[in-house]
């Protein structure tokens, strides 16, 4: 079971590694039933910034919609929207301050293709933030062999047009990168 103390700390770091602050617009890319990062991130983006939540499953978007309401957040739209097709997701283009894709590369059948999509939705100088599971064994997570190499991770990323601007450790089974547009 992973510790929470210890991945509180993780997006507190991450959001601060990032220049997280209010009135940005983030794009939570894969953002998972618990809106885990989406929902601290809507509130350091308070009421002028925009939280957008998406997923490809229309069940998970739900569970984040309850969430905001029940934290009192109407700054997160959810986006229902498949990843892997590039222009889908209903963001407008060049919008994204920050994009995040945490934890769901290794779902993923077309990394290249989010990695565009990504590219797509971030502003000029916005930035991009991946953390996925390292190469490594571990008590819970995904197959291995679903999972991300870092090194292909970032030149997918530098293929989509992202500069790469600092690597960090995400706890003892993530590895986290920081790219720029």
């Amino acid at each position: 079971m992973p510790d929470i103390a210890g991945n509180e700390l993780i997006k507190v770091n991450v959001f601060e590694k990032v220049g997280l602050a209010e009135g940005m617009n983030v794009g939570d890319l894969g953002c998972g039933n618990l809106g885990y990062f989406s929902v601290p991130a809507a509130k350091i983006v308070g009421k002028k910034g925009v939280v957008y939540a998406v997923d490809i499953l229309k069940s998970v978007l739900q569970s984040v919609e309850h969430i905001a309401k029940q934290e009192g957040l109407d700054n997160i739209k959810t986006v229902w929207s498949n990843l892997e097709v590039v222009g889908a997701t209903k963001i407008p283009s060049a919008s994204l301050d920050l994009v995040m894709l945490i934890n769901m590369l290794f779902q993923s059948e077309d990394d290249r293709k989010v990695f565009l999509e990504s590219h797509r939705l971030a502003k000029a100088g916005g930035k991009l933030v991946v953390i996925d599971w390292k190469m490594i064994s571990s008590p819970f997570g995904p197959d291995i062999s679903k999972r991300i190499k870092t090194a292909e991770t970032i030149k997918f990323a530098q293929e989509a047009g992202f500069n790469l601007v600092e690597e960090f450790e995400a706890g003892p089974y993530h590895f986290g990168l920081i790219f720029v547009k």
